[in-house]
């Protein structure tokens, strides 16, 4: 009798390595008009968005000048529900303060 032992040859998979996709970023965007009190801004900024006096000071300073100024950067989850926060905190008192998203590019 032969008394040799087989074994099936196995090949083994090199192990796949999975990447996670990085969520998309989206902007959350302060839109100025000319009716809501640059004190009031500068309260929210630092409310909604945890920005120093200095911090909140410049944003809404450029969104003044410029028309609309970029605050912060988040997850879509995130970006919608500080904008929509920060918005109705407006609303809640008679202003027009507006917060839009966007996606990053």
């Amino acid at each position: 009798m032969n008394d040799s032992v087989t074994k099936p040859a196995t090949k083994t998979k090199p192990a796949v390595k999975t990447q996670v996709a990085r969520p998309r970023l989206y902007k959350v965007i302060l839109v100025n008009d000319d009716y809501t009190p640059r004190e009031f801004v500068t309260m929210i900024l630092k409310a909604e968005f945890r920005m120093t006096e200095d911090e909140a000071y410049k944003v809404m300073i450029t969104a003044h000048r410029r028309g609309v100024c970029v605050v912060a950067v988040f997850t879509r989850d995130i970006a919608e529900t500080k904008a929509t926060r920060a918005t109705d905190a407006g609303r809640a008192k008679g202003y027009p303060l507006l917060f839009t998203t966007e996606p990053e590019e």
